[in-house]
């Protein structure tokens, strides 16, 4: 995939990037795509909701678990579920998502809240 252009600072300043924790995940059967539909405590920002195409993690693995989110884009409608924010992810080479998500400490303890914004 060849580079976007380039954008000024204060363009990428205007993304409201936040950690958040993973309280909930339940089915999406009426996605297009496989997907969860995940609930994501965003600290002070309250909890909110991702339509989140990261099926190559179980149910089991995703509760509990540190993600970024783009906190700033307008709620979407997917199949009749609002999502509310966009967990952030990167595909490996067979293309499935790899989650984003804070460093813990040497012992194995996550360092960030959820609600921390991401710079």
């Amino acid at each position: 995939m060849p580079p976007s252009p380039p954008i000024a600072y204060d363009d990428f300043a205007k993304i409201d990037l936040r950690v958040g924790r993973v309280l909930e995940v339940q089915p999406f059967p009426k996605a297009r795509n496989p997907s969860w539909k995940v609930r994501v405590d965003l600290g002070d920002l309250g909890e909110k909701w991702s339509s989140a195409q990261i099926t190559n993690y179980t149910a089991d693995q995703l509760v509990g678990s540190l993600v970024v989110c783009v906190c700033n884009f307008q709620p979407r409608n997917i199949a009749g579920f609002l999502s509310e924010v966009l967990i952030l992810g990167a595909p490996d080479p067979d293309t499935k998502i790899i989650l984003l998500s804070p460093r813990k400490d040497g012992e194995g303890h996550d360092v960030v809240s959820p609600g921390a914004k991401v710079y």
